[in-house]
């Protein structure tokens, strides 16, 4: 066992701590080349990350960078230098702690690559940065420890590719670097272990005692949820409730759009007054910050918020933690709970607002999947090849390099140890070349190769753009949003393409504020303060959850049970509705029910693949229902089932579901259809192909696309074998479309399919029904029709709604 230095064990002593068992587990394996420790939030893991490089720095005999901390967030660093800094300021250690990302000046970063601190706090991108630069070597003498925190994170992302390729830069650099990943939710720590570490060196994994388990229950409310709808709203009045028995509540949201509809409706209920903020990743950067201090502060009751506070940052005193709408996915639910009672031996409390009738049963499903400590996760593909290209020109811009060295470098990293050398080739020829079909052209003719075998840039002034476009990060196109008048007050931002759906006077929400468009001035949305009007949504693009496959499996499991004594008696009453008048989907098959509804066929096909995947499936069913006759009209789909509507009945289904037959289908709607050139965008940009930001101006997003949809029309045409367009369907593939869970669905049940035919809608079926009836309802008396729409439909199936009664229910822990 490493002692623990007197200094620090006065330290510790002196503020009643003793140090946790893996907090010395961490200093005793200080010299491991790799170690994943697993800890819960407040468990301090950080200080266990660190302790063996204060406890080294201690000394006084290190100069330069001794240790690198890598964050998903730039305010996440920004908040571990203020942590590290006092046991350092306290114990008097001579260390010199500085954060660098987007939001340090020029001067300091100019400062830093001459005299770097000791402990230096960075982000993915800041990191990458820095290796593009010829004196990185230079720089980054001494470097003994990379420390990456919320590794969960950036292991799922495009961020923590670009990061970890960065980190084998690193490690041919300095040979004996080491290398820490701390998290509190890891679904798989064998392979986050396998990304963090350096192939084929070994990787410890650190589990610290879990805590006591979270106090997490469904809130309680008058009125039952509405059978369909993501916002939420029928809770308030509890939400409130509880907001004023808490100290700080933080109340998330799945979307950005989502938050802002609630905190418009919240404040329309606070009659009390009380302080209540707004925090997402669409706000102006001053409106978070000014967020951010009030909550450390303790002068907000309640943040609305979204993946912005998900992460480790101590914003204050937060007690409570209300999640509403399903979290779709089990790890994430843990993460967010963690952020109330950031505390050791203190229990996180959570309540969930199911939106919806059928998230009352995901929430059930995820409370007990959380108890059961089983997290979800999808695997990961291998590493993707765009976020490749771009570490090429990379190593370019910091000097000339031996393609052989290179890609020995990049096998080493965990998503990468499978890239064969062709694959490799490919890629570096296309930052040499451009490919076959763009080889005339000189701005895509980056590299050459040296008489000596290295290759370089070109031009070396390539360099400059080079860095620029640096990052995985992709633009949601959007514009700034102004109040009218020269100096106007900055609100946020929204989309391009919601602001070209804007007409002057028309309004919609920002910052939880109703507010007029008055007109589009230099690339800004001009707008005033306008709150007589009823707003339309502003859309952020953010991140669309889907629900986890483990979870959706989670579902299915509780509809085989007999009874449902952990749902509240109305959605039991209508599962066991849908038992008698029908059937549950069940494990291993798939359930499929056709009925008459409004003079079409309709048929609901349940196959809990989560939303991307049945909106997918929706497309290639109505495809392949056209070529066969079946004229269908349309189809919509949500987490769980695709509903499709048109003249004729399908008599045998399994056809359909041939996964040779959709996999087919699905070649030929990617090859003519936005969603490839929209993919292709995002690739190329990440790959070099296309540059947003120029060392005179920024292209907009339609000049980007512009440039983006001649670029994909022409390989399509002339180079159809092109990489970016074999990258491009392999991301589709794994993103957009979401293929991937359609053959994990067709595997699970294959010719295991339930055809029933009934008279009329199901009870199962009717809320997909009222999402039909959502799309062509408009005006000021939208709700009312909604509720008629909803009782209606309901009806028809067969469930009439009880009297709202208070009635308590939690899952019976």
């Amino acid at each position: 066992m490493a002692p623990l230095p007197i200094l620090f064990h006065n330290w510790f002593a002196a503020r009643g701590w003793s140090i946790h068992p893996h907090q010395q587990d961490m200093l005793d394996r200080a010299d491991d080349p790799a170690t994943l420790l697993i800890a819960p939030t407040g468990g301090g893991k950080t200080m266990a990350g660190f302790l063996p490089s204060l406890v080294d720095l201690a000394k006084g005999q290190h100069d330069g960078i001794h240790t690198l901390y890598i964050s998903p967030l730039k305010a996440l660093a920004a908040d571990i230098k203020r942590n590290l800094r006092t046991p350092v300021e306290e114990m008097g250690l001579p260390i010199r702690i500085e954060d660098r990302t987007g939001d340090t000046s020029a001067t300091q970063k100019k400062r830093q690559r001459a005299d770097p601190p000791h402990i230096l706090l960075t982000t993915p991108e800041s990191l990458a940065l820095l290796t593009s630069y010829e004196d990185a070597p230079r720089m980054f003498t001494g470097l003994k420890r990379v420390v990456v925190d919320e590794i969960h994170a950036l292991a799922d992302s495009k961020r923590g590719d670009q990061m970890f390729l960065a980190l084998s830069r690193l490690h041919a650099m300095c040979p004996g670097l080491r290398r820490v990943g701390l998290s509190a939710t890891v679904e798989d720590p064998q392979a986050i272990a396998h990304l963090l570490a350096r192939h084929t060196d070994p990787c410890a994994i650190l589990q610290a005692d879990p805590g006591p388990p979270p106090d997490i229950q469904m809130l309680i409310t008058d009125e039952p949820p509405p059978w369909s709808g993501a916002g939420g709203k029928y809770a308030i009045p509890a939400v409130l409730e509880q907001v004023k028995k808490h100290k700080t509540t933080l109340i998330f949201h799945n979307t950005r759009a989502q938050a802002e509809l609630y905190f418009h409706n919240i404040w329309l209920a606070n009659e009390d007054g009380l302080p209540i903020g707004i925090h997402h990743g669409s706000l102006d950067r001053q409106q978070r910050e000014k967020v951010e201090a009030a909550m450390i502060a303790g002068d907000l009751k309640a943040i609305v918020c979204t993946g912005t506070l998900d992460l480790g940052i101590d914003w204050g005193d937060v007690d409570l933690i209300i999640q509403v709408g399903a979290p779709k996915n089990v790890k994430r639910l843990v993460q967010r709970i963690g952020r109330a009672n950031h505390r050791y031996n203190a229990p996180s409390k959570a309540l969930l607002v199911p939106a919806n009738r059928f998230e009352v049963v995901e929430c059930v499903a995820a409370l007990e999947a959380v108890q059961a400590g089983q997290l979800d996760g999808d695997p990961r593909g291998s590493g993707p090849r765009d976020v490749l290209c771009q570490h090429i020109l990379i190593a370019a811009a910091a000097g000339p390099f031996d393609a052989d060295a290179l890609y020995a470098e990049v096998i080493t990293t965990g998503a990468y140890t499978a890239l064969t050398r062709p694959e490799f080739d490919a890629c570096l020829d296309f930052c040499a070349t451009g490919g076959y079909a763009l080889r005339a052209y000189d701005q895509w003719k980056r590299l050459k190769q040296r008489d000596d075998g290295l290759w370089q840039l070109r031009d070396p002034r390539a360099a400059q753009r080079i860095r620029m476009n640096i990052g995985t990060i992709q633009d949601t196109d959007t514009l700034k949003v102004r109040y009218k008048g020269r100096g106007g007050k900055p609100l946020g931002e929204i989309e391009e393409g919601f602001a070209a759906t804007l007409t002057p006077g028309d309004t919609f929400l920002i910052g939880g504020q109703i507010v007029r468009y008055d007109s589009l001035r230099e690339m800004t949305v001009q707008v005033t303060r306008d709150a007589a009007k009823k707003p339309k949504i502003a859309t952020f693009l953010g991140t669309k959850f889907a629900t986890s496959t483990q979870l959706s499996h989670r579902i299915i499991e509780m509809f085989q049970q007999g009874t449902w004594p952990e749902l509240p008696d109305h959605t039991a009453q209508w599962l066991t509705l849908q038992r008698n008048v029908s059937r549950l989907p069940e494990p291993g098959r798939l359930l499929i029910e056709s009925f008459p509804h409004d003079g079409r066929v309709h048929t609901a096909v349940y196959g809990f693949a989560g939303r991307n995947a049945m909106q997918t499936l929706g497309l290639l069913l109505t495809k392949r229902m056209e070529e066969t006759g079946l004229n269908p009209l349309g189809f919509l789909a949500t987490d769980y089932a695709t509903l499709i509507w048109g003249l004729d009945p399908i008599t045998d289904p399994k056809p359909l579901f041939e996964i040779e037959a959709l996999r087919d289908g699905l070649d030929r709607w990617l090859a003519g259809n936005a969603v490839m050139k929209r993919t292709f965008r995002a690739s190329a940009t990440i790959a070099g192909l296309i540059e947003r930001n120029l060392p005179s101006n920024r292209k907009t997003g339609r000049q980007a696309t512009f440039s983006s949809d001649i670029l994909y029309d022409t390989l399509a045409k002339y180079d159809p074998d092109h990489l970016m367009l074999h990258i491009t369907r392999e991301e589709a593939m794994r993103g957009l479309v979401d293929f991937g869970r359609i053959e994990e669905m067709c595997a699970r049940i294959g010719d295991r399919i339930d055809l029933i035919e009934l008279s009329r809608v199901t009870p199962l079926a009717a809320p997909l029904m009222l999402e039909v009836g959502r799309v062509p309802i408009k005006g000021l008396a939208e709700e009312k029709l909604l509720a008629e729409e909803a009782a209606r439909v309901m009806s028809l199936a067969g469930v009439d709604e009880p009297e709202p009664r208070r009635r308590e229910w939690r899952v019976p822990w």
